[in-house]
């Protein structure tokens, strides 16, 4: 298309008239472009016909209202002959505004009960087919109109839902006032009784097909008049009196192939209509659970007729149907569609035998019944990739959709099973949904995408999608103005972002910003797409360089308006996580502030910490946490109600998961950081539920309590809260048996806290909770801490490195205590400066056990190395603690351990200060 638009601007006396596409050179072509502007309206008219056939019936209304030009081209009937509206609202105002054009209209499709009862104002008279989806609620009065306003119909098929709301009554409209009916397949009906089925069989003289899946009861002495169809499914259809049917349908004369697939039909009503259906070609019973447990396979081989079953060879079958043109059975479909078969009849079968194994393949995938692994992986997924290669639309996006289907094998825990997933790989899924992902059929689009998406939840078919080009695909499809679409799309680039390495190639592509484009155009468009794109982004923003380029694409503003303003809980869960994550790189980028100063962001935070769903209020509170570590934020949060509400969601938590647990006392610990927040805890009442989380199993809960109580502690009013509350034996169970040196360490660092004197003046004046007091005997609870302090820092020092350490005073061996002493995650413990100041001053207490742990956390604080050691050694000096230090490591009552640690804290001042002037 470019070379001819190219050429046409051309037209004058330029000297590249005689000049070939290739030989214009680079600046030649620019400055043709500069110096006169592309005339699209100048376009041939079957080239703008061609433009236009591409687009949905939204975009070629909106390009042809441009200019007087593309408005007569744009309403040609050629462009509708076919109408999908799937993927958009159509009410009675879109419909009549679509009316004028769609005077030759033959082919409809629509989704739910709303667009069914809009169609009726298209005035399309010559319709020849309508396939609705989704269409529960539609009602006899809705049928039976549709059918009245369209007597040239051909095809009608309503489904795959169960239509409740209709009754006989429409099916017989249906059959009186569209004589020309060729096909009708309608799902899920309760009841279609003789006077319906007679009406078709006797208005209806071209009925060549008839699907009644799923129904309830169906009048099988009726089916036997209807002398005109060839082929029937029954699928799904229970209360069926087999021995009848068998009778009724053997007298058919046209009857060609017949769907009893999913029915509890049995081995004697199979063998009787094999035998008694002479024109009978096709037997399909998939899925048929009476047929299956009775095993007597040897009654269905009748010469010259093809049953299909779960435990048939289902492509040896197909096969058997052709005489010559399949070498390889596995691509019967394949053969025949490339063939030059003149069979008519045989092509009819083989149409029909792709949409009846379309459906059923897909209801057996959604029901997703026990013991069906083998006949998966050695036939299902075959025929799956098989059927979407089909020339019907309708089967590729049904076989599509039951890819994406049969890989889920726990759809609550989005879990995909591994030998079914990596099957469709072996046998060219992805290349094949990646190539239907391409296409220009918007539905066709949507299923593929939905199958990549669920594909791609095993890393390896995740790795095969991002080799064969599926990133980009999929990027370019989230920006689709089909919601069903982008929605699928974004769905597999959540799955694909899991994968860290998937990551950066989904930025590079421009994934980032389509996802964040997808919140502002569909901010009211239902949970699926906004949760896929919230979900995608919260997984890139996981990394730090995404991060960065999530909020440059404006996420951190488009995931605050879904926190505050979306109602689904996946939706506000998946948006509070992508802020936890944008807000969690704190050290490396400015996200963390940004997400704080966006307007009603934390107030957002604060109020979905009160959500019912749990998984939102873990997420909420993940945020704030990760939010608490920027000071402003930390003021911010409190201000807006946060420490209330982090209380009441510790206090509510006791049998929530371990991660809800986690990030609720993480974020109390956040929020402690700062003294007046500190005692508002303590105020509160959130002493008591951080103690009893502290006694959890898990190990990341009771390390964020500790911590949570560690700063809690640092008050002597919250000191005596603890006391209270009976924490001491909660500290010291943490300190002795936690499996986490951290828990243990914080848990030593609280206990020291509340007994090194200061605590002692608040409890003279009388206990710190109001009401009832409780007896609390304040010198028992000092010497069980101050024994537990003790044998936690001797967990640290062996006596004879000890006495070698301090008889030599050698750097390496001093280096060696160190690294033997060093808690590694203590070194991302930020201490102000009154904490640091608090510890310096333990260094002189009278108890030589505090003395000996002050010398061994101001250790950790400092060892090089450590995120935060520079930031410590810096208030040391200005605290003046080397005086101090040096005092204490020469003291001659001072315990051994407190001499080593005071020297090598000294030793990491020193590096610290000559890493300064470097």
């Amino acid at each position: 298309m470019s070379r001819r638009v190219r050429r046409k601007g051309a037209q004058s006396k330029d000297k590249v008239i005689s000049q070939t596409y290739s030989e214009i050179s680079y600046s030649e072509t620019s400055h043709l472009e500069t110096k006169r502007e592309l005339d699209w309206t100048s376009l041939p008219d079957d080239t703008v016909l061609q433009l236009f056939s591409y687009l949905n019936y939204r975009d070629r209304a909106n390009l042809a209202s441009t200019c007087k030009t593309f408005r007569v081209l744009g309403s040609s009937p050629c462009l509708w002959n076919s109408l999908d509206l799937r993927a958009h609202k159509c009410d009675p105002s879109i419909a009549s505004s679509l009316a004028s054009r769609c005077s030759k209209l033959q082919k409809l499709r629509f989704r739910g009960s709303d667009a069914a009862n809009a169609i009726m104002n298209l005035q399309a008279r010559d319709l020849r087919e309508i396939s609705g989806d989704f269409c529960r609620d539609i009602t006899d009065a809705t049928l039976s109109v549709m059918a009245a306003r369209h007597e040239a119909l051909e095809s009608l098929q309503i489904g795959p839902d169960f239509c409740e709301k209709i009754s006989s009554d429409a099916i017989k409209a249906v059959g009186l006032c569209c004589p020309r009916l060729k096909r009708l397949r309608i799902s899920g009906v309760r009841e279609i009784d003789g006077d319906a089925i007679n009406a078709l069989a006797n208005c209806c003289k071209q009925l060549g097909e008839i699907g009644f899946m799923d129904c309830v009861n169906v009048d099988e002495a009726a089916l036997g008049n209807l002398m005109s169809v060839r082929f029937l499914s029954v699928a799904g259809t229970r209360n069926m009196k087999w021995s009848s049917v068998s009778l009724f349908l053997g007298k058919l004369p046209n009857l060609v192939g017949v769907d009893v697939s999913r029915t509890d039909i049995n081995s004697t009503a199979v063998s009787r209509l094999l035998s008694s259906a002479q024109r009978l070609k096709v037997l399909c019973a998939l899925n048929c659970p009476i047929l299956e447990e009775e095993g007597n396979y040897g009654v269905y081989n009748v010469k010259g007729k093809l049953f299909i079953a779960l435990f048939t060879d289902i492509f040896k079958g197909l096969a058997s149907l052709f005489a010559d043109i399949t070498r390889e059975e596995r691509n019967v479909f394949w053969d025949w569609r490339n063939s030059k078969n003149v069979d008519k009849d045989l092509n009819d079968v083989m149409n029909w035998l792709e949409w009846v194994l379309s459906h059923s393949l897909l209801r057996v995938a959604e029901s997703n019944p026990p013991g069906l692994d083998s006949f998966w992986l050695s036939q299902g997924a075959t025929l799956l990739l098989s059927l979407m290669q089909s020339l019907q639309e309708d089967v590729q996006e049904r076989a599509a959709t039951g890819l994406a289907t049969f890989v889920v094998i726990d759809d609550e825990n989005a879990t995909v099973d591994r030998g079914r997933a990596e099957a469709v790989m072996r046998d060219g899924g992805i290349h094949l949904l990646l190539d239907l992902a391409r296409s220009c059929r918007e539905g066709v689009q949507s299923e593929a995408a939905k199958a990549i998406a669920n594909l791609s939840v095993n890393a390896k078919v995740a790795k095969a999608v991002a080799e064969e080009g599926g990133i980009s695909i999929l990027a370019n499809l989230a920006r689709s103005m089909n919601r069903l679409v982008a929605e699928e799309a974004a769905g597999g680039l959540w799955n694909l972002s899991v994968g860290q390495e998937h990551k950066g190639a989904i930025a590079d592509v421009g994934g980032v910003k389509a996802l964040v484009d997808l919140i502002f155009k569909w901010p009211s468009g239902g949970d699926g797409v906004l949760e896929r794109a919230a979900g995608a982004l919260a997984n890139l923003a996981a990394d730090d360089k995404c991060s960065i380029e999530v909020a440059m694409a404006g996420g951190v503003h488009a995931l605050v308006l879904l926190a505050r303003s979306c109602k689904f809980d996946g939706v506000q869960e998946q948006a509070a996580r992508a802020l936890a994550n944008l807000a969690a790189h704190g050290d490396s980028n400015g996200n963390n502030a940004a997400v704080g100063q966006e307007a009603g962001a934390l107030e957002a935070l604060v109020q979905l910490t009160r959500s019912p769903h749990e998984g939102v209020r873990q997420e909420a509170a993940g945020a704030l946490w990760n939010l608490s570590f920027d000071d402003r934020n930390r003021e911010a949060i409190a201000a807006a109600g946060g420490v209330e509400a982090l209380v009441a969601l510790a206090q509510n938590c006791s049998n929530a998961s371990q991660g809800l647990q986690e990030r609720a006392a993480g974020a109390l610990w956040g929020l402690s950081v700062s003294e007046a927040n500190s005692i508002a805890i303590g105020r509160e009442g959130g002493v008591a539920p951080l103690i009893a989380l502290a006694c959890s199993d898990a190990e990341d809960v009771h390390e964020t309590a500790a911590g949570a109580l560690w700063n809690l502690a640092f008050n002597p009013g919250n000191a005596l809260r603890i006391v209270e509350e009976g924490g001491v034996p909660a500290l010291v169970h943490l300190c002795s048996s936690s499996v986490s040196k951290m828990a243990r360490f914080m848990a030593a660092l609280t206990l020291a806290y509340m007994f090194d004197g200061r605590m002692d003046e608040v409890a003279l004046v009388g206990p710190s909770s109001e009401g009832i007091s409780k007896s609390v005997s304040l010198d028992s609870a000092r010497r069980m801490a101050l024994k537990h302090i003790e044998e936690f820092v001797l967990t640290f020092s062996d006596p004879q490195t000890f006495l070698a350490a301090a008889a030599s005073s050698a750097p390496t061996s001093l280096a060696h205590v160190a690294e033997a002493a060093r808690i590694q995650e203590a070194g991302h413990l930020r201490c102000s400066g009154a904490e640091i100041g608090r510890f310096v001053a333990m260094l002189r207490n009278s108890s030589s056990t505090l003395r000996a742990c002050a010398a061994f956390a101001l250790l950790q604080f400092t060892i090089p190395g450590g995120r935060h050691a520079m930031h410590h050694a810096s208030l040391l000096q200005k605290a003046g603690a080397a005086r101090i230090l040096r005092a204490a490591a020469a003291a001659a009552t001072a315990p051994i351990e407190a001499k080593i640690f005071a020297k090598i804290v000294l030793r990491n001042l020193e590096h610290h200060q000559v890493e300064a002037l470097l």
